[in-house]
């Protein structure tokens, strides 16, 4: 069975190979043990802490298949983005020339450095093996973290974002970072967000223009990459957008993907769900996929199981899936439908 529970030291190597093989953009992904053991520390000290507000505190979940241990995904919550430091994005604006002697008006569209989203919660580190791609479990990997925000929303922001990588090709080169970035740097796409990850994107976004870029001068190329979706990142994009998230108003800074943007309140996976009592027996068969999570903080466990729910009444869980979550008879669960 695959249970999606927080991160353990003991999980650094596995948690490495995973980030070896996460798209060129996840820069909350770094291969490096180092950076990784700080995550996974980081995510212990948040779960044990006593939190009234959302602060500097992130989660990080993974994935693991119960039978042999082996992960295969993660996922991550940072509970204030920019909380230390600033959230750079560029916003999405028009500006207006008029000319009433010439009887020209036009509308522009530029790209403006800001900071607006500092301060939302933040989802970061989406990684799931290729062949669970567009899965129940992809689902799984991505929605799980927000049935947890649900179950404990004194710990995030009202607001959630994510930033999903955007267009580069084959050899890493991203046509976007190479219109605006590399004017200002000098390395390719692939070793800015090396960089990134193993250090800070502020540093490197500080030193990008400050004022107003028109995108009428951009080449038709980072033109066209504004807005759009890495292939691998496409799974976690299409997940999100089904949950409710917009995509219009902001663009990362370096590859130019989007940034996705929700009230919590609104977002699917926690309007939608359910905390309903528990019931250990044998689920009647035909029944429909759910997400189900306990109501735990350092023992968070969550995992898909096929469901003849009821609204209002108890479900009922096989004893297997009880035991995944860590729950017993008259325990309550978190549920909402794949």
């Amino acid at each position: 069975m695959l249970v999606m529970r927080p991160a353990q030291m003991a999980d650094l190597s596995e948690v490495q190979r995973l980030a070896a093989d996460s798209p060129v953009g996840v820069t909350s992904l770094p291969d490096d043990a180092g950076r990784l053991r700080d995550k996974i520390a980081a995510s212990d000290a948040s779960l044990a802490a006593e939190v009234s507000f959302n602060g500097e505190e992130s989660y990080f979940f993974v994935l693991e298949d119960s039978d042999s241990g082996r992960l295969l995904g993660c996922s991550g919550i940072v509970a204030s983005a920019g909380y230390s430091e600033p959230f750079y994005s560029f916003r999405n604006e028009t500006f207006v020339h008029n000319s009433r002697e010439l009887k020209i008006h036009n509308k522009i569209h530029v790209l403006s450095l800001c900071h607006d989203l500092t301060g939302n919660s933040l989802l970061t580190s989406f990684y799931v093996e290729r062949p669970l791609v567009g899965s129940v479990w992809s689902e799984l990997n991505s929605r799980a973290r927000l049935l947890f925000v649900a179950n404990h929303p004194e710990r995030f922001a009202d607001a959630v974002v994510v930033e999903i990588v955007g267009h580069s090709d084959e050899h890493g080169d991203s046509p976007f970072w190479d219109a605006v970035g590399r004017n200002f740097f000098d390395m390719n796409y692939a070793d800015a967000e090396r960089l990134c990850g193993l250090k800070s994107r502020t540093f490197l976004a500080e030193l990008m223009p400050h004022y107003p870029i028109y995108v009428p001068l951009l080449p038709d190329a980072a033109q066209e990459a504004m807005g759009q979706v890495h292939p691998r990142a496409q799974v976690t994009f299409d997940i999100l957008m089904r949950e409710g998230f917009e995509t219009d108003h902001y663009i990362d800074i370096f590859d130019g993907g989007p940034t996705l943007h929700a009230r919590t309140s609104g977002i699917r996976s926690i309007a939608q769900s359910r905390v309903v009592p528990v019931r250990i027996g044998e689920p009647i068969k035909g029944g429909r996929p759910y997400m189900v999570s306990n109501g735990l903080l350092q023992d968070f466990r969550a995992i898909v199981a096929d469901l003849d729910w009821v609204p209002g009444k108890p479900v009922t869980l096989s004893l297997e899936a009880a035991e995944a979550l860590g729950v017993g008879e008259g325990a309550s669960v978190r549920l909402v439908a794949v």
